[in-house]
């Protein structure tokens, strides 16, 4: 049984890397054919909500729920401004409209490492110099951050061209290193934003436990955000659309399976294992992404990717080696700790060995 708990949280982690990743290629898809990047959050969010309110009234029962104090609701708005369309999503998705969504999935690769360092920052990862696990996760830290950068400022030449039905205006904007660098900046303020708001929904967790709840709020207060910022910012009417059936595709996905899944899951996850376990499974992402994108969109692979996906690779290993050490190692204290542990099993083994004879 224990198998199967330490399981769980892999697959689940695996299914939430490939629903962003399906993400960002429908928010490219949208955005290509029109659609404003702050619409397409709030409409995304706006589904995710819908959805998920159900199952926090369903799911938890009001003897179960922890009582809403203004900290925790306060709590539920921070994090919907920290990912939300006002901060962290807008960034984003600007940052894969001006480069792909190839460069958003590798970039997602430097969330372990800022999350680690504002983990222990907020004292929910320990730091021990002597200790190899700490060794491993700080260098896997440093060179995943190093790869990032290889990611940002080195495009490279093509491995894969496109194909020739890809490429069209909304891939032009690829062979501009100016529009590439500062998409992979907004990136990297994305990731930041990312990685608090890994921390926060980590701390929320520790005060209030239910998990569908805060994930509906999050999406709430994001809502109210991306529409406020929405109304301010998108001016043309044709950019709120939503007559063409790649938008509408796009945003049911991406409201369905991109949010409400893929953030529910991700929060079973954090509450299950922490929020630096969490964010070690973002290079998944550069992998699903770069793979649907070249087979079914016919998009160009630039080398740049390649490189800095696999120098951040190295590091995400080196973070996952250094994780599970420290794992092995607090089992192996408990086990060894607790006199009422050792005390107990012999009785057990005397009363076994009696029902033998």
């Amino acid at each position: 049984m224990g198998g199967k708990v330490a399981v769980l949280p892999v697959v689940g982690m695996i299914m939430a890397e490939c629903a962003q990743a399906g993400r960002m290629i429908a928010g490219k898809a949208a955005m290509s054919n029109g659609l404003s990047s702050f619409v397409f959050v709030l409409y995304s969010h706006t589904i995710a909500s819908i959805i998920l309110l159900p199952s926090s009234l369903i799911f938890n029962r009001q003897q179960e729920r922890p009582p809403l104090t203004l900290s925790i609701v306060s709590g539920f708005f921070l994090l919907g401004s920290l990912s939300g369309s006002c901060l962290g999503q807008s960034f984003g998705y600007a940052g894969i409209n001006l480069s792909s969504p190839e460069l958003g999935t590798a970039m997602l690769n430097t969330v372990p490492g800022l999350t680690f360092v504002l983990a222990v920052i907020f004292r929910m990862e320990k730091l021990d110099c002597r200790s190899y696990s700490t060794l491993a996760k700080s260098m896997g830290t440093i060179v995943s951050m190093g790869g990032a950068f290889v990611v940002t400022f080195y495009k490279g030449p093509l491995v894969l061209e496109a194909l020739p039905s890809a490429s069209d205006s909304s891939h032009q904007v690829l062979s501009q290193d100016s529009n590439w660098v500062l998409g992979g900046l907004l990136l990297a303020a994305d990731c930041a934003m990312a990685s608090s708001w890994l921390i926060v929904q980590a701390s929320i967790l520790k005060k209030y436990s239910a998990k569908s709840v805060v994930v509906f709020f999050y999406f709430f207060f994001s809502t109210i955000l991306s529409l406020l910022v929405s109304l301010v910012m998108v001016r043309d009417p044709s950019a709120w659309s939503l007559k063409s059936k790649t938008r509408l595709i796009s945003v049911l996905f991406s409201g369905i399976l991109g949010h409400a899944f893929q953030v529910g899951v991700t929060t079973w996850c954090l509450q299950k294992t922490g929020p630096l376990f969490v964010s070690i499974f973002a290079p998944l992402g550069i992998v699903i992404t770069a793979t649907v994108s070249v087979i079914f969109f016919g998009d160009a692979l630039n080398l740049g990717i390649l490189i800095g996906a696999v120098i951040i690779a190295s590091g995400f290993y080196a973070v996952i080696w250094g994780k599970s050490q420290e794992a092995i190692k607090k089992v192996d204290d408990e086990e060894n700790s607790g006199p009422a542990s050792s005390s107990q099993k012999v009785p057990l083994l005397q009363n076994r060995s009696s029902v033998d004879a």
